[in-house]
């Protein structure tokens, strides 16, 4: 993508009015110096592109950027921008951790246009420096890294085709297509060997990928281990999203109720370990993709709830 011009920087001490343009502005670890947002968790800097807003209510606003109390008015907001992703000029970077900004100023006029721009976004500060009105931003969309193990020793000598592991790295390419989401994925297949696991697994880890799953391994035959290895490295254990699935699919199929798949959190990788079947994989998945993005935000230490 081209670079995105800085059409305006606006600062106000007071949240919910307009802000007041500036050509330069300084930005810290904790937002704009002298910015009512300055200090704010998730809502240090808010931004707004000029296509989005200031088109269909130009004369209302008399063009005077910082009208909808935005502090960085840009030229055009990226489409489908997303959580975690990234604008960065010369000095500064900026990490999107909040989608739509519902503007209180002059609402009542904005309302008779019809219109109000919702398509902003916060960010927090990841980079500080300085930021001038002549500057351009580098957009850089969020790309996840998922990394898959199969656990099998017959898939790893080449018995048998490993179907489980093709069939979760299909369905986790569907599931962030469709999310508009980008996606780093690569697939491994590791005998049912502990040490080998616990390697992999580290490395991954120190490596700060986002996302590791693995299938197989998680019975109670004596070559099933994976659960005992990754159990150790969870910080945090994601018990109700795992017993929820055994009880859903184990209602009809009660040998799903004694897989001992377990999911959790280590620094900022999330971990689950799934059955090693293909219709496994499939049941498991399609009830974890719908936490993924939050438990990826939440160990990022963003919370839509929080100001």
């Amino acid at each position: 993508m081209n670079p995105i011009q800085i059409v305006s920087l606006n600062i106000s001490d007071h949240k919910g009015t307009a802000k007041i343009h500036k050509e330069r502005i300084i930005i810290t670890k904790n937002g704009i110096v002298g910015d009512a947002h300055f200090g704010l968790k998730n809502r240090q800097i808010s931004m707004l592109g000029k296509n989005n807003a200031y088109r269909s209510i130009e004369q209302a606003a008399n063009n005077n950027f910082g009208y909808f109390g935005e502090n960085i008015t840009i030229d055009v907001l990226p489409e489908s921008i997303a959580i975690l992703d990234r604008f960065v000029s010369d000095e500064v970077m900026l990490e999107v951790c909040q989608i739509g900004k519902q503007s209180r100023v002059g609402e009542a006029t904005i309302n008779k246009e019809g219109h109000l721009p919702q398509e902003g976004i916060f960010c927090r500060v990841l980079k500080a420096g300085t930021l001038k009105t002549a500057d351009t931003f580098r957009y850089i969309p969020k790309v996840y890294s998922v990394k898959i193990i199969t656990m099998s020793d017959r898939a790893f000598e080449g018995v048998y085709e490993d179907k489980s592991g093709k069939e979760l790295i299909d369905q986790t390419e569907v599931f962030f297509a469709l999310s508009k989401r980008k996606l780093n994925i690569e697939k491994i297949v590791l005998p049912d060997d502990s040490v080998l696991l616990t390697n992999k697994i580290k490395e991954y880890i120190d490596n700060e990928v986002d996302i590791i799953f693995t299938t197989g391994g998680t019975g109670i035959g004596p070559r099933d281990i994976t659960p005992d290895v990754i159990k150790p490295f969870l910080e945090k254990e994601l018990d109700g999203l795992m017993d929820f699935i055994r009880l859903k699919y184990g209602a009809v199929n009660y040998n799903a109720i004694i897989s001992r798949s377990i999911a959790g959190v280590s620094k900022k990788t999330l971990i689950y370990c799934l059955p090693g079947s293909v219709k496994a994989v499939h049941e498991y998945f399609a009830e974890i993709k719908h936490t993924l993005f939050h438990s990826s935000n939440m160990i990022n230490d963003i919370d839509k709830h929080s100001s």
